[in-house]
Protein backbone atom coordinates (compact mmCIF):
# COMPACT_ATOMS: atom_id res chain seq x y z
CA UNK A 1 0.00 0.00 0.00
CA UNK A 2 1.45 3.08 -1.11
CA UNK A 3 1.41 6.40 1.24
CA UNK A 4 -0.84 9.94 0.18
CA UNK A 5 1.04 12.41 -1.58
CA UNK A 6 2.69 14.28 1.02
CA UNK A 7 2.00 18.07 1.40
CA UNK A 8 4.46 18.51 3.93
CA UNK A 9 1.77 18.96 7.01
CA UNK A 10 0.56 15.92 7.11
CA UNK A 11 -0.99 14.03 10.67
CA UNK A 12 -0.50 10.85 10.74
CA UNK A 13 -1.87 8.15 13.30
CA UNK A 14 0.54 4.97 14.37
CA UNK A 15 -1.39 2.03 16.13
CA UNK A 16 0.19 -0.27 18.44
CA UNK A 17 -1.01 -4.04 17.70
CA UNK A 18 -1.37 -6.15 20.87
CA UNK A 19 -4.51 -4.79 22.83
CA UNK A 20 -5.18 -2.22 20.11
CA UNK A 21 -5.90 -4.11 16.94
CA UNK A 22 -5.58 -7.50 18.32
CA UNK A 23 -7.13 -8.35 21.50
CA UNK A 24 -4.27 -11.20 21.91
CA UNK A 25 -4.47 -10.67 26.04
CA UNK A 26 -5.37 -14.22 26.64
CA UNK A 27 -3.58 -16.10 24.75
CA UNK A 28 -0.55 -14.62 25.20
CA UNK A 29 -1.52 -14.76 29.07
CA UNK A 30 -1.30 -18.85 28.52
CA UNK A 31 1.92 -18.43 26.70
CA UNK A 32 3.96 -17.00 29.40
CA UNK A 33 2.60 -18.56 32.23
CA UNK A 34 3.29 -21.85 30.34
CA UNK A 35 6.92 -20.61 29.40
CA UNK A 36 7.40 -19.48 32.83
CA UNK A 37 6.46 -22.44 34.68
CA UNK A 38 8.37 -24.40 31.75
CA UNK A 39 11.16 -22.73 33.19
CA UNK A 40 10.51 -22.51 36.74
CA UNK A 41 9.72 -19.09 37.23
CA UNK A 42 6.69 -17.08 38.70
CA UNK A 43 4.48 -16.52 36.10
CA UNK A 44 2.88 -13.35 37.67
CA UNK A 45 6.36 -11.97 37.67
CA UNK A 46 7.15 -12.62 33.96
CA UNK A 47 3.44 -11.12 32.87
CA UNK A 48 4.45 -8.45 34.25
CA UNK A 49 7.50 -7.74 32.25
CA UNK A 50 5.72 -8.65 28.94
CA UNK A 51 3.64 -5.46 28.82
CA UNK A 52 4.75 -3.49 25.56
CA UNK A 53 7.67 -4.88 25.21
CA UNK A 54 9.83 -7.41 22.66
CA UNK A 55 9.41 -11.01 23.66
CA UNK A 56 13.70 -10.88 23.98
CA UNK A 57 13.53 -8.41 26.24
CA UNK A 58 11.07 -10.17 28.53
CA UNK A 59 13.53 -12.37 28.40
CA UNK A 60 16.53 -10.96 29.11
CA UNK A 61 14.68 -8.94 32.14
CA UNK A 62 13.48 -12.22 33.69
CA UNK A 63 15.83 -14.65 32.93
CA UNK A 64 19.32 -13.20 32.34
CA UNK A 65 20.90 -16.32 32.33
CA UNK A 66 19.14 -18.08 29.29
CA UNK A 67 19.82 -17.24 25.71
CA UNK A 68 16.99 -15.06 24.67
CA UNK A 69 16.69 -16.04 21.31
CA UNK A 70 16.57 -19.60 21.98
CA UNK A 71 13.70 -19.30 24.25
CA UNK A 72 12.01 -16.74 22.13
CA UNK A 73 11.87 -19.87 19.65
CA UNK A 74 10.04 -21.90 22.50
CA UNK A 75 7.98 -19.29 23.04
CA UNK A 76 6.80 -19.14 19.47
CA UNK A 77 6.43 -23.15 19.49
CA UNK A 78 3.42 -22.26 22.34
CA UNK A 79 1.93 -19.62 20.46
CA UNK A 80 1.63 -22.23 17.10
CA UNK A 81 -0.06 -24.19 19.80
CA UNK A 82 -2.84 -21.43 20.22
CA UNK A 83 -3.93 -21.32 16.85
CA UNK A 84 -5.92 -18.50 15.57
CA UNK A 85 -6.78 -17.55 19.45
CA UNK A 86 -5.86 -13.49 17.79
CA UNK A 87 -9.57 -12.05 17.28
CA UNK A 88 -9.25 -8.51 15.91
CA UNK A 89 -11.29 -5.72 17.96
CA UNK A 90 -14.76 -5.22 16.98
CA UNK A 91 -13.77 -1.67 16.43
CA UNK A 92 -10.94 -2.43 14.32
CA UNK A 93 -11.91 -2.59 11.05
CA UNK A 94 -14.09 0.39 11.04
CA UNK A 95 -11.05 2.82 12.63
CA UNK A 96 -8.45 1.61 10.24
CA UNK A 97 -10.88 1.92 7.29
CA UNK A 98 -11.85 5.37 8.44
CA UNK A 99 -7.63 5.88 8.34
CA UNK A 100 -6.89 4.56 5.41
CA UNK A 101 -6.96 7.88 2.83
CA UNK A 102 -4.78 9.27 5.49
CA UNK A 103 -0.79 8.52 6.89
CA UNK A 104 -0.88 5.43 9.14
CA UNK A 105 1.30 2.74 10.20
CA UNK A 106 1.76 0.43 13.23
CA UNK A 107 4.58 -0.41 15.07
CA UNK A 108 4.94 -3.49 17.33
CA UNK A 109 7.05 -5.55 19.25
CA UNK A 110 5.82 -8.68 17.04
CA UNK A 111 7.19 -9.61 13.89
CA UNK A 112 6.01 -9.17 10.69
CA UNK A 113 4.81 -12.48 9.57
CA UNK A 114 2.59 -12.74 12.64
CA UNK A 115 1.35 -9.35 12.41
CA UNK A 116 0.11 -9.37 8.97
CA UNK A 117 -1.40 -13.09 9.53
CA UNK A 118 -3.24 -11.91 12.23
CA UNK A 119 -4.56 -8.47 10.54
CA UNK A 120 -5.38 -10.33 7.63
CA UNK A 121 -7.27 -13.42 9.10
CA UNK A 122 -9.72 -10.17 11.14
CA UNK A 123 -10.69 -8.69 7.86
CA UNK A 124 -8.03 -5.97 8.87
CA UNK A 125 -6.07 -3.71 5.64
CA UNK A 126 -2.25 -4.20 5.74
CA UNK A 127 0.09 -1.19 6.92
CA UNK A 128 1.33 0.92 4.57
CA UNK A 129 4.03 1.14 7.66
CA UNK A 130 4.74 -1.29 10.06
CA UNK A 131 7.42 -1.29 12.05
CA UNK A 132 8.52 -4.45 13.80
CA UNK A 133 10.64 -5.62 17.07
CA UNK A 134 13.39 -6.60 14.25
CA UNK A 135 13.58 -3.47 12.97
CA UNK A 136 14.48 -1.65 15.81
CA UNK A 137 17.88 -1.68 18.07
CA UNK A 138 15.81 -1.16 21.51
CA UNK A 139 12.12 -2.07 21.36
CA UNK A 140 9.49 0.05 23.73
CA UNK A 141 9.93 2.13 26.17
CA UNK A 142 12.79 3.64 23.71
CA UNK A 143 11.48 5.67 20.96
CA UNK A 144 13.37 4.20 18.33
CA UNK A 145 10.26 2.58 16.57
CA UNK A 146 7.85 5.36 16.48
CA UNK A 147 10.70 7.56 15.32
CA UNK A 148 11.36 5.45 12.56
CA UNK A 149 7.93 4.77 11.66
CA UNK A 150 7.78 8.73 11.85
CA UNK A 151 10.47 8.84 9.16
CA UNK A 152 8.99 6.03 6.89
CA UNK A 153 5.62 7.91 6.70
CA UNK A 154 7.76 11.38 6.33
CA UNK A 155 5.67 13.24 8.78
CA UNK A 156 7.12 15.08 12.29
CA UNK A 157 6.86 13.25 15.19
CA UNK A 158 4.83 16.44 16.92
CA UNK A 159 2.16 15.65 13.85
CA UNK A 160 2.01 11.36 14.86
CA UNK A 161 -0.80 10.56 16.91
CA UNK A 162 -0.44 7.36 18.61
CA UNK A 163 -2.92 4.62 19.92
CA UNK A 164 -1.30 2.13 22.83
CA UNK A 165 -2.62 0.43 25.53
CA UNK A 166 0.70 -0.23 27.60
CA UNK A 167 2.59 2.33 29.68
CA UNK A 168 5.72 0.66 28.09
CA UNK A 169 4.12 1.96 24.79
CA UNK A 170 3.07 5.46 25.76
CA UNK A 171 6.77 6.00 27.57
CA UNK A 172 7.74 5.18 23.75
CA UNK A 173 5.35 7.74 22.00
CA UNK A 174 6.09 10.37 24.57
CA UNK A 175 9.65 10.12 24.38
CA UNK A 176 9.29 10.58 20.51
CA UNK A 177 7.65 13.70 20.79
CA UNK A 178 3.63 12.53 20.07
CA UNK A 179 0.81 12.34 21.49
CA UNK A 180 -0.97 9.58 22.64
CA UNK A 181 -4.09 8.12 23.31
CA UNK A 182 -4.66 4.84 25.93
CA UNK A 183 -7.09 2.34 25.51
CA UNK A 184 -8.03 0.57 28.82
CA UNK A 185 -8.64 -3.00 26.90
CA UNK A 186 -4.91 -4.42 28.81
CA UNK A 187 -4.89 -1.65 32.07
CA UNK A 188 -6.49 0.01 34.23
CA UNK A 189 -6.76 3.59 33.90
CA UNK A 190 -4.41 4.59 36.86
CA UNK A 191 -1.56 2.97 34.87
CA UNK A 192 -2.02 4.84 31.75
CA UNK A 193 -1.85 8.43 32.95
CA UNK A 194 0.90 9.53 31.00
CA UNK A 195 -1.46 9.38 28.07
CA UNK A 196 -3.00 12.89 26.33
CA UNK A 197 -6.40 11.28 25.99
CA UNK A 198 -7.04 7.93 28.06
CA UNK A 199 -10.55 5.77 26.60
CA UNK A 200 -11.94 1.89 27.22
CA UNK A 201 -12.20 1.11 23.62
CA UNK A 202 -10.71 1.60 20.02
CA UNK A 203 -14.22 2.79 19.08
CA UNK A 204 -14.31 5.19 21.67
CA UNK A 205 -10.88 6.23 20.42
CA UNK A 206 -12.27 7.15 16.80
CA UNK A 207 -13.60 10.53 16.88
CA UNK A 208 -10.21 11.65 18.43
CA UNK A 209 -8.48 10.29 15.79
CA UNK A 210 -11.08 12.04 13.30
CA UNK A 211 -10.19 15.08 14.62
CA UNK A 212 -6.72 14.97 14.57
CA UNK A 213 -6.48 14.25 11.21
CA UNK A 214 -8.53 17.08 10.23
CA UNK A 215 -6.89 19.81 12.08
CA UNK A 216 -5.08 22.31 10.69
CA UNK A 217 -1.08 21.76 10.73
CA UNK A 218 -0.35 23.94 13.22
CA UNK A 219 -2.35 23.18 16.46
CA UNK A 220 -1.73 20.04 18.59
CA UNK A 221 -4.19 17.95 21.06
CA UNK A 222 -4.43 18.83 24.49
CA UNK A 223 -5.86 16.94 27.41
CA UNK A 224 -7.48 19.58 29.04
CA UNK A 225 -10.75 22.02 27.69
CA UNK A 226 -10.46 22.04 24.03
CA UNK A 227 -9.30 19.39 22.01
CA UNK A 228 -6.71 21.19 19.75
CA UNK A 229 -4.70 24.16 20.29
CA UNK A 230 -1.96 26.05 18.59
CA UNK A 231 0.93 24.61 18.95
CA UNK A 232 3.08 27.44 20.36
CA UNK A 233 0.38 27.83 22.90
CA UNK A 234 0.78 24.71 23.85
CA UNK A 235 4.68 24.30 24.10
CA UNK A 236 4.48 27.74 26.12
CA UNK A 237 2.57 25.89 28.57
CA UNK A 238 4.19 22.61 28.62
CA UNK A 239 7.19 24.42 29.52
CA UNK A 240 5.46 27.00 31.87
Amino acid sequence: MSLPPSTGHDAAVLFDVDGVLVDSYPAYRRIWDRWAVHRGLDPATVWSHTHGRRPVDTIAAVAPLLDPETEYRLVRAFMADEGDAFPVYPDARHVLNAVRRFRWGVVTSGRTPTVLHRLRAGGLPDPPVLVDSTQVAAGKPHPEGYLRAAGLLRTAPRRCLVVEDAPAGIRAARAAGMTVIALTTTHPRDQLTAAHHITDTLGAAAPLIQEWLAAPHWTRFTAAGSKFQPWATAERSRRA
